[in-house]
């Protein structure tokens, strides 16, 4: 339990957080004249200033408070899985796919990722499929729910159930209004914080090193000898090099594959501001992952997990080892940092969402009736304010759930829905990008066969042969998934034989 200084510093600061988000979000909505607005944003923003809001963007409450709780549950393999193997992927795919994304994307001023699909294989139906799929990402908004009310509620004492409505209430609200205008100014500064967190935190167990770094492995092979093990078969995600580096390096690849985070590239107005862009997102972004070591440390703080007597849940490893370790002070900084992490991500998340479901699926479904004039406000942007309420709505319910019943963490729960979605969506943008001629039949086909094999490897639990890697884990689920899609989309894209050849201009 937190302190009553920490309690009562933490209302206080909290309060000045909010009240900063609001007035930038007042500042992003007077500028907010349409649903383009509100996806892309009308103002000129600094390439670094996108590119900081892009590393917050992809960093959510998995990296800051999820997955170092898997760290300190299975030690040196988690970090190898985590900090190595798939940001190393990720990085070097995220530069080569955001220059063909965005080339395609600004020339047809896609507002989302179905739009984008929909625009390049001339179709709707593809356009509205994914915006169909785009719905799994409500698992990572739930994921990013949980993990704010895990830290918010041990910090300020109140009841799980509270805090998550709070949080649900305060964040979806304001985004209903904001957009594209105030998410970047909100991320940028949010990346700042989670930077000085980041170092503080990575910093936080120096005193476990005072013998070296032998000195620091001994101290946890002690308490367990898998935690120092390069594999660990006492877990279901990091039992082989096959799950720890091959199946990571697939999802690293592929994992950029999210409309919050390609889409973010057409914020920046001139091509030669990209590359700025790209390093300053990737160097931030390459310290965010590296927080994931700090489980190691709370694993030495609570050799048992277990925290005054009580065992400390998976999800709630990082902010029982905050409230024990720091100091009042420098114990709000990370407090708010953890809730930037979740913050900045959730905000893409809704933002890019409930423009998809707005935009994608519910204007075609309807005849196209939200695009006729009407004096006042948009009916585009008065519709998407309606779905963000029901997606809070939805995700106040599946988090609670969460928060009761978890799998472990919610971060697998999480991975299921997610690791589907850009599963389905790697191959068609990969020959959308690479491809001169496309195939609609083809990309169709492997977002299909991504999809069902996906949840057939997870749901049923099928192994990997010649490798202990089962389908329970979503990465090795998803890993198989993009594999077979890759070959089906090629194997259909030459069956077919007259592909339909597209322009890279709109249709």
């Amino acid at each position: 339990m937190a302190s009553q200084q920490l309690v009562t510093a933490g209302w206080a600061l909290l309060a000045l957080y909010a009240i900063a988000i609001l007035l930038f979000v007042v500042r992003g909505a007077r500028k907010t004249k349409n649903i383009d607005d509100y996806a892309l944003g009308s103002i000129l923003f600094s390439p670094v200033a996108v590119g900081l809001s892009l590393a917050a963007s992809i960093t959510s409450a998995a990296t800051f408070i999820i997955n170092p709780g898997f760290v300190a549950l299975y030690g040196l393999s988690g970090v190898l899985s985590m900090a190595i193997a798939l940001p190393l992927a990720a990085v070097i795919s995220l530069a080569v796919l955001t220059k063909g994304f965005r080339k395609h994307g600004s020339t047809v001023k896609a507002l989302t990722m179905a739009q984008w699909m929909g625009t390049m294989y001339r179709s709707k139906s593809y356009s509205i499929f994914f915006a169909v799929l785009s719905l799994l990402l409500i698992t990572f908004i739930v994921l990013i729910c949980v993990g704010l009310t895990k830290v918010l509620s041990s910090a300020l004492n109140i009841p799980e159930f509270w805090t998550l409505f709070g949080i649900i209430a305060f964040v979806f609200g304001y985004m209903m209004y904001g957009g594209a205008n105030s998410l970047v100014y909100t991320n940028t500064i949010q990346a700042i914080l989670m930077l000085i967190v980041a170092f503080i935190l990575l910093s936080s167990g120096y005193e476990h090193f005072s013998n070296g770094v032998h000195g620091f492995l001994d101290k946890l092979h002690a308490i367990d000898p898998k935690l120092t093990q390069s594999t660990n078969d006492n877990s279901f995600l990091f039992r082989d090099y096959f799950e720890i580096f091959l199946a990571q390096m697939i999802v690293g690849v592929a994992i950029v594959c999210q409309p919050h985070i390609l889409t973010k590239s057409l914020m920046i107005k001139d091509d030669k501001d990209v590359n700025t862009y790209l390093i300053a997102g990737i160097s931030a972004q390459i310290i965010f992952f590296l927080v994931v070591i700090t489980g190691l440390y709370a694993r030495i703080t609570f050799p048992d997990l277990s925290f005054n007597g009580n065992p400390i849940p998976m999800d709630g490893i990082m902010s029982a080892y905050v409230v024990r370790e720091f100091p009042v002070f420098i114990g709000l900084i990370v407090i708010l940092g953890l809730i930037s992490a979740g913050l900045s991500t959730l905000e893409g998340l809704i933002q890019s969402l409930s423009t998809s479901i707005t935009n994608d699926l519910i204007n075609p479904l309807t005849g196209g009736i939200l695009e006729k004039k009407r004096t006042g406000l948009p009916l585009k942007i008065i519709v998407n304010r309606i779905v963000i309420v029901l997606l809070a709505i939805i995700a106040f319910i599946l988090s609670w759930d969460q928060l009761i019943n978890p799998k472990l963490s919610v971060g697998i729960f999480a991975q299921n829905g997610v690791y589907a979605y850009f599963s389905a969506a790697f191959v068609p943008i990969l020959m959308g990008m690479f491809f001169h001629k496309k195939s609609v039949s083809a990309a169709y086909t492997a977002s299909i066969v991504a999809v069902v094999v996906h949840f057939s490897m997870y749901y049923g639990k099928l192994a990997v042969p010649f490798t202990q890697a089962t389908g329970e884990n979503p990465g090795v689920a998803a890993a198989v998934a993009i594999v077979l899609s890759v070959f089906t989309g090629l194997i259909v894209l030459k069956i077919t034989g007259k592909e339909q050849e597209v322009a890279h201009h709109a249709a």
